[in-house]
């Protein structure tokens, strides 16, 4: 699977299939801390994603007004 990394911004190929969770393990990231998408779409990490997914896991960032 092609899987796209934010901050820094690079791009890897992973062996599928696998879990939201392994993939995340395999990357060594926290899963509180990331969230990963597959097309348009939150994958929970309970979700398993083929050889063929395009998949972008970002980091995640909160904020607002103090």
């Amino acid at each position: 699977m092609k899987i796209t990394l934010r901050n820094p911004k690079r791009e890897l190929e992973v062996r599928g299939p696998l879990s939201v969770v392994a993939l995340l393990q395999r990357l060594e990231l926290n899963p509180e801390s990331v969230l990963v998408i597959a097309g348009d779409e939150l994958v929970p990490r309970d979700a398993r994603l083929d050889d063929a997914a395009v998949v972008e896991i970002r980091p995640v960032i909160s904020g607002g007004a103090p």
